[in-house]
């Protein structure tokens, strides 16, 4: 079997952790930010652990 790529794209959007779970941003942080609440905004501004069927998809992807 010859050696699998990543998926660059899929690298630059998660991140593996020592104990092998992946974090991943959270959305919405982007724009119209003002009618959103402060506490809503720091919710949207901590990291999410995959879990599931997408973790398994997204470790493939990353040649894990």
């Amino acid at each position: 079997m010859p050696k699998l790529k990543t998926h660059k794209g899929t690298a630059k959007r998660v991140k593996l952790t020592s104990t092998g779970k992946i974090t991943r941003r959270r959305a919405f942080k982007g724009h119209m930010l003002a009618k959103k609440s402060k506490s809503r905004k720091r919710a949207i501004n901590t990291t999410a652990v995959v879990k599931g069927g997408m973790e398994k998809n997204i470790k493939r992807a990353l040649g894990v």
